[in-house]
């Protein structure tokens, strides 16, 4: 059995999330499925860097399965997205280490959140970003954002249904750009928690809206508490862009 790694991108609008449920439509699922039928039935499992929620995009996802056909990258390529749904895409595959996790040995990732500011929504960009119709200060998002980047206990910024018990992360970078309606949001840090970045956002959303003050990101991390953090912003806006090996993201 050689073990190969896969980046893949999907469009998460469609699915219930990546992880296989009871009910629901799911990547891993859609992925295991093209996975039976080129091993004539046999289940092969993947494994992910993480988890997506529903409606969450992701660029640069990637998995690890097991298989004992031998196809150089390019076949495995070609013959994955020929079998799957138009809304996941094979970017590419390759031979890995027997021992190659791609949870456990991904040293950090790279999310993007994506909005749109302006007064009337989008229709054509209903799933793929969010909306705020009120005016946002990027100045006052931007000072907000230094006091979260570095190492935190972030559990006042993570679901209450967190499974971990460590809660202290990194966020080594996060950045905010204005490019005319839209306002891109890019954290890159070596882990990510539940609705993290989502929380974070929220909360950024509501310093740029003038209901909170940048500083206040410092002391709602210090209380660690969910309560004082802002609401959840919504999944569509998010993409996991990347995710890193070997080598720890600046």
């Amino acid at each position: 059995m050689q073990r190969y790694k896969g980046t893949i991108e999907y469009d998460g609008s469609g699915f219930s999330g990546y992880q296989i449920q009871p009910k629901g439509r799911t990547i891993q699922a859609e992925i295991e499925k093209v996975l039976a039928k080129m091993h004539k039935g046999r289940h092969i499992a993947v494994t992910a860097s993480g988890r997506t929620d529903a409606g969450v995009h992701a660029r640069g996802q990637v998995i690890h399965f097991d298989s004992g056909l031998s196809l150089p990258p390019e076949r495995w390529v070609k013959a994955l997205n020929g079998l799957l749904p138009q809304d996941i895409s094979f970017l590419n595959v390759e031979a890995a280490e027997p021992d190659f996790h791609a949870r456990f040995d991904a040293v950090g990732k790279t999310y993007k959140y994506y909005l749109y500011n302006r007064e009337t929504r989008d229709p054509f960009k209903r799933h793929y970003y969010a909306h705020v119709s009120r005016n946002l200060d990027i100045g006052r998002m931007r000072s907000a954002a230094r006091f979260v980047e570095g190492t935190h206990d972030f559990t006042s910024f993570c679901s209450a249904k967190t499974e971990m018990a460590n809660k202290v992360r990194t966020i080594s970078r996060l950045d905010i750009e204005e490019r005319h309606e839209e306002i891109i949001f890019t954290f890159t840090g070596n882990g990510f928690l539940y609705n993290m970045v989502r929380i974070i956002v929220g909360t950024l959303l509501e310093v740029g809206a003038g209901k909170r003050a940048p500083e206040e990101m410092k002391d709602i991390l210090a209380a660690k508490d969910r309560r004082l953090a802002g609401k959840t912003a919504p999944p569509e806006g998010l993409y996991l862009w990347e995710v890193y090996y070997g080598k720890r993201p600046c």
